[in-house]
């Protein structure tokens, strides 16, 4: 940090001096009465200034030039545990969306627009996590809880670019399954491939540029209250309390954009949901409900838990109120929901199972030894 210098002008002090004298003119022998109260009212003058810039001296403006991520150094004995449970679940959470998408991408059957999403779902997730986790782990490891200012702009940008880009990504899923099971005969059409590339690159626009905003929005001004982010990442609301300038127009303006992109995107796949509801109820069978909505289900599970984290963190004007609360929930949207959605996908989902048992057999092919072919019972002779 770097303080800035409010003390008295180096000048003062030397001229106090010259008025009580101490440089051999004596004022009370020489002068008479009307120099005197001259020389009296320029002390007292001199001395209020002294006076208050002392003040200033103890209400120094301290300036931020890098943060302290408190994180989760109030839990010392607890550093091992936790980095050792971080990390198992980070390298599940990425071995499990690396095979999502391998498989996507290896298996034809599975070159939909339902499952090109998801690939782009999962490695939405792969970088989301990439972006707070390791940083967080060789936090816990090497205790060093420093980052500069610029590290933590670039931090949250991609952060929030990403988070937001989930949200969208999710309506986008939501409103392909509405294609799918209410237009089933027009589906090929509407979600061609050209259209499908179109809208998920508008998805990631649209999130990256909220996150552009919010961001400029936070780092506008300069830091002075305090280096102490109460967080184990930069995220938005413990930033924001540092900033020197007043925050809270800041805070109410990304407060309407988070219900911009968080209820908006929530209320849109409700909507999804309620017209492939009605779709469903118009099914004559019970089997054919079923297996219409259990295309449904893995997306709505997913749904349901990251706009409800996301609703818990960001839609409250009170946000970073309750620091311990906010890393709380912190830790479950950043490294427990993206374990959630292999976990789902892959459990939950019956082609990409299926998918993924054929590409395992075609890597490896099982060898029947020579010895255990079954002889014929019969031999042809002639041929």
């Amino acid at each position: 940090m770097v303080s800035v210098d409010s003390g008295p002008p180096p000048g003062w002090r030397s001229y106090t001096t010259a008025l009580t004298g101490t440089h051999g003119h004596n004022v009370g022998d020489k002068g008479d009465s009307q120099e005197i109260q001259d020389k009296g009212a320029e002390l007292d003058w001199v001395t209020d200034a002294l006076k208050v810039a002392e003040k200033q001296q103890e209400n120094v403006t301290w300036l931020v030039t890098e943060f302290l991520l408190v994180g989760f150094s109030n839990l010392p004995d607890l550093r091992t545990t936790l980095f050792a449970l971080f990390f198992l679940t980070y390298l599940v959470t990425l071995s499990g969306n690396v095979t999502i998408i391998t498989v996507i991408h290896a298996d034809r059957t599975l070159h939909t627009p339902m499952y090109r999403f998801l690939a782009a779902l999962s490695l939405s997730e792969t970088c989301y996590t990439l972006v707070t986790i390791p940083n967080m782990l060789a936090r816990l490891w090497m205790e060093n809880q420093v980052i500069s200012i610029s590290g933590c702009r670039a931090q949250m940008f991609f952060f929030l670019g990403l988070g937001c880009s989930h949200c969208f990504l999710l309506t986008l899923m939501g409103y392909d399954r509405y294609v799918a099971i209410c237009h089933p005969l027009r589906y090929s059409l509407i979600m061609r491939p050209t259209v499908c590339l179109c809208l998920g690159a508008l998805v990631f626009c649209s999130g990256f540029s909220v996150a552009s905003i919010e961001t400029s929005l936070i780092f506008s001004s300069r830091f002075c209250r305090s280096n102490r982010v109460e967080h184990f990442f930069c995220d938005i609301a413990p930033v924001l309390k540092l900033s020197c300038a007043e925050s809270a127009s800041k805070a109410l303006a990304i407060f309407f954009l988070s219900i911009l992109v968080v209820l908006i995107s929530f209320l849109l796949i409700l909507l999804s949901y309620a017209f492939i509801v009605a779709a469903l109820l118009r099914i004559p069978s019970a089997a054919g409900r079923s297996k219409a909505f259990s295309t449904c289900a893995a997306h709505l599970t997913v749904v349901i838990v990251h706009f409800g984290c996301a609703s818990i963190i960001y839609l409250r004007p009170e946000s970073g109120g309750n620091p311990d609360q906010d890393r709380l929930v912190a830790v479950f949207y950043t490294v427990g929901t993206p374990l959630l959605n292999p976990v789902v996908y892959t459990l939950r989902n019956k082609e990409v199972r299926v998918a993924l048992r054929r590409i395992l057999a075609r890597s490896h092919p099982i060898r029947v030894p020579f010895r255990d072919i079954v002889q014929p019972p019969f031999i042809l002779r002639g041929y």
